[in-house]
């Protein structure tokens, strides 16, 4: 009775974005007359092909759903270059009219689908191991100009005059040109639609860290506040990773860190003309130094918060769109830490002050660039411990310029950290022969098994 019931009721169906519901309709029950049999097409009759089928369906609900409708009304109309779905259109356009074609290009995938078992893995690796060492290059890249900016700010305030956080607004203030990556992508420059406050929160980090970092010269030396906040970040990033990410370090990456941070540590000790207890010490000098010493510290706080912020929103937030972030947060903070700590206003009054000027932003813009798209890949206490080469490159490019002697620790420090960023980078980069053959393994023992 309920299948006679069924085949009697008519089904009208509504498509929704997320569901699609049936209703039935019950009209006369069907009485089977004597006789008369009722037949369903079958494959091979006239008129089964006539039929919809699944794909078919399921293009039409692509099609007319309105998930698609509203994603493209929520695109961002402003596009300096053009708009990127008409180049997409006029590219797949030759594509549908060469028909006979795809059927041709469809059988030669199918017949490159059955390559190999090691042919398929060599190639994945491949990618994987070309992808990896771009990435590292860019990060050293970007540890090279870290170490190149700490030296063309001090060259900038000792022998132009110009103050730590002057430089850091004419920094903020150029990288609003970043604005245009966005804006030719079609994306929003403010960050895609519930993503902005995490967004704004990690440019609100970021540069109150660049504040405090720059802040701190006033009161330390380059060298020492520059390590601190080098020390500080790295520690950081890897507790809060694990706190807020969950993400954990190896036992051969946290070994690998925890020499750089004693390296790092080395680098801090003392002088023995710091260290000597004999002459007094006057209470102002040792307040300054040690509200230098906190700046630093904090400096490194809200970096760590930056990098974790930002490998949480990797996946929606580009490189460009985090640049202007970081640009017109700064531009905004940088002028109320220069009222709060009364920095004197000082402007280049040569070309070369300005040629150091854009040469100090173009360092700037490399690292952050080299820095920020390696977390999209890399933990991001090894992106600031692979930064930590930024202190032994300073310490060179000083020493080319002011010849001075450094002290045992300070080399031993040095020394150690360049040997735990490269043997970091060895690990990363060279490929394991028996994790290789396991995977191998496990590929093929998914491909002989019944059930995929």
């Amino acid at each position: 009775m309920e299948s006679t019931h069924l085949l009697s009721s008519k089904k009208r169906v509504k498509i929704h974005p997320h569901t699609v519901t049936a209703k039935y309709t019950t009209h006369t029950p069907y009485s089977p007359q004597p006789g008369v049999h009722t037949h369903f097409p079958q494959p091979g009759d006239e008129g089964y092909d006539d039929a919809p089928s699944f794909e078919d369906f399921g293009s039409f609900v692509e099609e007319t759903s309105d998930r698609k409708q509203l994603t493209e009304s929520k695109r961002w109309p402003l596009t300096l270059f053009g708009s990127k779905d008409k180049d997409k259109d006029t590219a797949n356009k030759p594509q549908a009219a060469g028909g006979g074609d795809g059927s041709e290009g469809g059988a030669r995938a199918a017949k490159g689908s059955g390559r190999g078992v090691g042919e398929q893995l060599a190639s994945f690796g491949e990618a994987s191991v070309s992808a990896s060492r771009l990435t590292w290059v860019g990060l050293l890249g970007a540890a090279l100009a870290h170490g190149c900016l700490i030296v063309l700010t001090r060259v900038a305030s000792e022998r132009f005059s110009l103050g730590p956080l002057f430089l850091l607004l004419v920094r903020s203030i150029v990288q609003l040109l970043s604005v245009a990556v966005p804006l030719h992508r079609g994306e929003n420059p403010f960050g895609p639609e519930g993503y902005r406050l995490r967004l704004l929160c990690y440019g609100v980090a970021y540069s109150l860290s660049l504040c405090c970092a720059y802040s701190s010269l006033t009161f330390v030396s380059p060298g020492n506040g520059t390590t601190t906040w080098r020390l500080a970040t790295t520690a950081l990033s890897a507790t809060l990773a694990f706190l807020l990410l969950e993400e954990r370090l190896g036992l051969a990456d946290g070994i690998t860190i925890a020499a750089g941070l004693c390296g790092l540590g080395l680098v801090l000790l003392p002088t023995a003309d710091e260290s000597n207890t004999d002459s007094p010490t006057d209470p102002v000098v040792f307040w300054r130094g040690a509200f230098g010493w906190s700046l630093s510290a904090l400096a490194g706080l809200w970096m760590a918060l930056a990098l974790v912020g930002y490998r949480s929103l990797k996946e929606r937030v580009g490189v460009g769109t985090a640049l202007f972030t970081v640009s017109w947060t700064g531009c905004l903070l940088t002028p109320a830490s220069l009222a709060l700590l009364q920095e004197g206003w000082s402007w280049p009054m040569s070309a070369t002050a300005w040629g150091l000027v854009l040469v100090l932003v173009a360092c700037s813009v490399a690292a952050f660039l080299g820095m920020t798209h390696a977390l999209t890949r890399i933990h991001p206490a090894l992106v600031s411990a692979s930064q930590s080469l930024e202190v032994p490159v300073a310490m060179l490019l000083h020493l080319s310029v002011l010849p001075l002697a450094p002290t045992a620790p300070e080399v031993v420090g040095n020394v150690m950290v360049l040997l735990s960023v490269g043997w970091l980078v060895v690990m990363k980069l060279l490929p394991s022969r028996g994790g290789g053959r396991r995977q191998r393994e496990e590929y093929e023992e998914i491909l002989d098994s019944p059930i995929k």
